[in-house]
């Protein structure tokens, strides 16, 4: 059992250097503690700390009105999760956006829709965070033989799986369903409305940019850039602040975005759609050259150790691709885990999933979901490339 520092979610310091209002000054100034001591412990970086800095730590807390003497320590520190699911089920506050579409053949008010894929896939996160992606049932077992029944009864009704305690859903306007401004106000607000709740937290976004603007927010953030802003006047594509990046195709809704465009830079020529994605070395790639290009898929994660913060974007290029995704994630979610790479105690992963499948979906398939699951391939965003963006 591995635990973490929790200094950074108690005090809500934010890691984004143009957002911290003097967090560490203060702190030097009141405990007397080095100011790369203190820097560190924010940052979950420390590898032992001592009493006495503890117990200034907790004077420090307790004067500012943060914590009570009685949460002390025992606030600063939590569980580190030890595989996919359990990452989503510790956190104490679950939120799942989604963008909503009008029908635009009805003139009665009120009436949108999500889409089928993304109903799908987020039936498998709610059921993956629920039971531990199936593995709830045999936490705390043991050999009959070895436990009296009362013993194990007991013992299994007083254990208590993770499981967050609030769940919550969002709706957002999908791109070319209201106006522009619109989409990107009630964006800033459900990202917002996160971000200053208090405590251990996951914000889980279902679809690209194309159909959750939710999406650009986790990405720029993670990766510190602008959201909302092309970066396709680039000079080259290593110069992209996202290490992958979504080429829309013609028919596609086309929102201004940090991470999806229509040129991957200037000097790149490359115009079919799909996700590209960087390597070690800084060239870029198609992800499924070889096969169907519209049939992959992303998942990227940013959690912040020392926040208890995660935030989550997954989605498929198409709605093909976003179904397959739901599948895989239900049976082979520990294909996302562990991190791709782990700085200043954040921890990022980013995975793109190539998928390949010969024939269509019928529509009874779709609305069943009985077709046979595709064989995949996830890839894992080279450390370096992410690493060089940090």
């Amino acid at each position: 059992m591995q635990y973490s520092f929790r200094l950074a979610e108690l005090l809500k310091h934010e890691p984004d250097p143009r957002k911290r209002p003097g967090t560490i000054k203060t702190i030097v100034d009141y405990t007397g503690l080095d100011r790369h001591q203190v820097a560190a412990l924010l940052k979950n970086e420390v590898k032992y700390i001592p009493l006495e800095a503890l117990s200034r730590l907790c004077d420090y807390l307790i004067e500012h009105g943060i914590a009570t003497a009685d949460q002390l320590p025992g606030a600063l520190f939590a569980i580190e999760p030890e595989n996919f699911w359990e990452m989503l089920a510790r956190r104490r506050r679950m939120e799942m956006c989604l963008g909503v579409r009008r029908d635009m053949d009805t003139e009665e008010s009120g009436v949108a829709f999500v889409s089928a894929s993304d109903s799908v896939i987020m039936g498998q996160i709610l059921s993956g965070v629920t039971t531990l992606g199936g593995t709830a049932s045999h936490i705390g077992k043991q050999p009959v033989a070895q436990t009296p029944a009362t013993d194990l009864d007991h013992q299994r009704s007083n254990q208590k799986l993770p499981q967050p305690e609030h769940w919550i859903q969002s709706l957002v306007w999908s791109p070319g369903q209201v106006s522009e401004d619109k989409v990107i106000e009630r964006a800033h607000e459900v990202y917002r409305n996160f971000a200053e709740t208090r405590g251990d937290k996951a914000l889980v976004c279902l679809g690209s940019m194309k159909s959750n603007p939710v999406t650009e927010l986790v990405m720029s953030n993670g990766f510190i850039c602008d959201p909302f802003v092309s970066q396709d006047d680039v000079d080259e594509p290593q110069q992209r602040k996202c290490p992958f990046f979504i080429r829309y195709r013609d028919k596609d809704p086309q929102p201004v975005s940090c991470f999806g465009g229509v040129k991957l830079a200037k000097s790149d020529k490359r115009n079919s759609p799909g996700i590209y994605y960087e390597l070690a070395n800084g060239n870029w790639e198609l992800a499924n050259k070889k096969g169907d290009t519209q049939l992959v898929a992303f998942l990227c994660y940013v959690y912040r150790e020392s926040l208890g913060r995660l935030e989550m974007s997954l989605g498929g290029f198409s709605g093909k691709a976003t179904r397959e995704l739901a599948k895989l994630v239900a049976t082979q979610a520990d294909q996302f885990w562990p991190a791709s790479c782990s700085e200043g105690g954040t921890q990022i992963g980013a995975f793109i999933i190539e998928f390949d499948r010969s024939e269509s979906d019928s529509e009874d398939e779709i609305l069943q979901a009985t077709a046979e699951q595709a064989v995949s391939r996830v890839i894992r965003i080279a450390p370096e490339a992410i690493a060089r963006r940090l």
